[in-house]
């Protein structure tokens, strides 16, 4: 079968087409004919080694991809009676574990990662929910704020800020995200309540705005500690690529790690429902066929994308 990925790490050339036997699925995993596989900054990282500490146990090549969209192809036994050969779904993908990651015409994963794609979407938009949907959800419940509370966002015109912006609404929280001025309108259209301008001053911008500092934070920029100054004593801060840094004033930085929580069925139903509710909006930035990951690559790391670029492996 036909897969995306790396034998050397490297930069976006050196993701190649590579032929590989056809995996089968095992008790309790699901066999998906991939139609779509969304990029995300974690696939670069793979890509590129930054992940290679979690891969020591693995031999290249190593397969990127968290988010994909396709149909069930098999079923293993002891999967139940949730899921049917044939039946269009969307799941979460772990590249670091044994199976690879998502951008392959076939991968098999455990049934608890897989849920019905959102009636109305199309392979693409399906493709580029769950994996930054179900970050931010992870982060909204570890920041375990009240309606009516107040939650700052950054990077809110990206894909895992955005989906923080409409789960927060969701949630009846208020919500104060940064954007640039050429994004205000689509940060506001997502549900944002007030909008400053992003920058390495955004936390004085919004402090402006809450005087008495906000109690929760969504660190979509990845700005660490430079948000401090937002957050009120004793505030919550959540973070996506570890934290090695301190804190102050009893803030309480917490890390985010999807991968821990790829088979949690009952939140990525929810998620998926959200999508098909309208509550989460879809978004790509570009169709790629598969060959072109390259490009896509490319595209994703020059910043400033809208959505998220999709690989086509119908």
């Amino acid at each position: 079968m036909r897969a995306i990925g790396v034998e050397e790490y490297g930069g976006p050339d050196a993701l190649r087409v590579l032929d590989l036997p056809e995996p089968q699925a095992g008790p309790g995993e699901v066999r998906i004919r991939v139609h779509a596989a969304a990029v995300n900054p974690t696939d670069t990282l793979l890509r590129s080694g930054a992940h290679a500490q979690r891969l020591t146990d693995r031999e290249p090549p190593y397969i990127p991809g968290m988010d994909a969209a396709g149909v069930v192809d098999q079923l293993g036994p002891d999967t139940g009676d949730r899921l049917a050969v044939g039946q269009r779904v969307v799941a979460v993908v772990v590249p670091t574990g044994p199976r690879g990651g998502a951008y392959a015409d076939l991968i098999v994963v455990p049934a608890a990662s897989v849920v019905p794609a959102p009636e109305g979407a199309g392979f693409p938009a399906a493709a580029t929910l769950l994996m930054n949907a179900l970050t931010a959800r992870l982060a909204l419940d570890e920041l375990a704020l009240s309606p009516g509370d107040t939650l700052a966002v950054t990077g809110a015109a990206g894909a895992l800020g955005g989906y923080a912006v409409q789960l927060a609404k969701a949630d009846g929280l208020r919500v104060v995200a940064d954007a640039k001025p050429a994004d205000e309108a689509l940060v506001r259209e997502l549900g944002a309540d007030e909008v400053v301008a992003r920058g390495d001053d955004v936390a004085e911008h919004i402090r402006k705005l809450v005087p008495q500092g906000v109690p929760g934070f969504v660190d979509g920029s990845l700005q660490g500690e430079k948000l401090f100054g937002a957050l009120a004593d004793g505030g919550r801060l959540t973070v996506f690529r570890g934290w090695s840094g301190g804190s102050e004033r009893g803030i309480d930085v917490r890390p985010v790690l999807v991968s821990d929580h790829a088979t949690d069925t009952e939140r990525l139903d929810r998620l998926r429902r959200q999508a098909e509710e309208g509550v989460l909006t879809l978004r790509v930035a570009e169709v790629f066929p598969a060959e072109r990951a390259p490009d896509a690559h490319r595209l994703l790391e020059a910043g400033g994308v809208r959505g998220r670029p999709v690989l086509d492996f119908s």
